[in-house]
């Protein structure tokens, strides 16, 4: 008897606990499960409402036709791969959709120039009598201090690979050479030292980003999409009003054989160089990784490439001289007054470019 007790609770519980798995985790849909009442319970069809039977207490569930799921098998693609919507949406949704990139946004960026390239140069050079006006007649490098490039972004993502924005770039903390190689007059070089010259540039330009993520997965664990772009535009590039100096004194004629108020040399020369706005075909080129802050926020570090063209004054300078003229008896002197000229389209230029590391703010909508 005991022993046909125990046997019937055993059964019991065994078919208590097949039946509570079912309804926990349902597979086969042709099963009747019944509820905490006894009741009989229909699974949902494609049939639409399921049949009532004739006897008893039953519960019916009204549905609507719903698709069979998909059995998905194979290599699923590796997270970022553009192999199929599929496998962007089964394969780590989370990865995917926290950088994604989506909708408008704004951005702000600020960086350092690591290198700028660019040096001034006198075109005027081959100019009869240019030796007369000091300037770069040998290259000379800008002189630089720390440079901070500045960019405001306004644009929108394409797609999940593509983004495009229009930009404002701003470099400062350039200026002209402090000190150039002027000509001599006879071949060779002397030295003139340099103020003023500030040098800014404001590039507008369009850019277009592409995720290469396609081709290189994500990185650090799915923490950094990889990124490259390019743009093209126009700089406004200015350089302001500068003087150069040179000091050397140029004999034009020995005293012991001027005669009275003969010019016999020059020194003390001042070239006023009027600066001036050059308007440029300006590109960049831009590599770089995206992280996601919160709030939609995204933090791009960037490596940059600039090219914002020509540097150019306005062509025009003002030379102030000092003469030394003969007495008559084997001696000079300065005269009580300064010689000064007036040069049109004589230009000194120099091209701009720079290598930039920085990083990228940018808030979505």
């Amino acid at each position: 008897m005991k022993k046909i007790s125990f046997l019937a609770a055993l059964t019991g519980i065994l078919f208590a606990a097949h039946g509570r798995a079912f309804a926990a985790y349902p597979v086969y849909t042709g099963y009747q499960g019944t509820n905490a009442a006894g009741q009989v319970v229909y699974l949902p069809t494609n049939a639409g409402t399921t049949a009532v039977p004739t006897t008893g207490a039953v519960v019916t569930t009204n549905v609507t036709n719903a698709a069979s799921p998909t059995r998905i098998t194979g290599a699923l693609p590796r997270v970022g791969s553009n192999a199929t919507a599929a496998g962007r949406q089964y394969y780590e949704p989370t990865s995917f959709d926290r950088l994604a990139d989506s909708g408008l946004y704004v951005g702000f960026s600020v960086g350092y120039s690591a290198s700028v390239s660019g040096s001034m140069v006198a075109d005027y050079m081959g100019e009869e009598n240019a030796w007369f006006v000091p300037g770069a007649f040998q290259e000379a490098d800008f002189n630089t201090d720390t440079v901070i490039p500045l960019q405001l972004s306004v644009g929108a993502s394409i797609n999940n690979d593509i983004r495009i924005d229009f930009s404002y770039l701003r470099y400062s903390g350039i200026s002209y050479p402090s000190v150039v190689q002027s000509a001599d007059g006879v071949g060779g070089y002397v030295e003139a030292t340099v103020d003023g010259g500030a040098i800014t540039a404001n590039a507008t330009m369009l850019n277009l980003y592409y995720n290469i993520d396609s081709y290189t997965g994500y990185l650090a664990g799915g923490m950094l999409r990889p990124y490259v772009g390019l743009g093209v535009g126009i700089s406004l590039n200015t350089i302001a009003d500068y003087v150069v100096y040179d000091n050397t004194f140029y004999s034009e004629m020995d005293p012991s054989v001027a005669g009275p108020g003969d010019l016999t040399g020059i020194s003390d020369v001042y070239a006023y160089h009027n600066g001036g706005t050059a308007e440029q075909l300006a590109f960049m080129l831009e590599g770089g990784l995206t992280t996601e802050l919160d709030g939609g926020m995204k933090l791009d570090f960037f490596v940059r490439y600039a090219n914002l063209g020509k540097v150019q004054t306005s062509g025009s300078i003002i030379v102030s001289q000092t003469e030394w003229l003969g007495d008559g008896a084997g001696q000079e002197y300065p005269a009580p007054y300064d010689s000064v000229f007036h040069y049109t389209n004589w230009y000194e230029s120099g091209r701009l470019s720079m290598i930039d590391l920085g990083v990228r703010l940018r808030l979505q909508f």
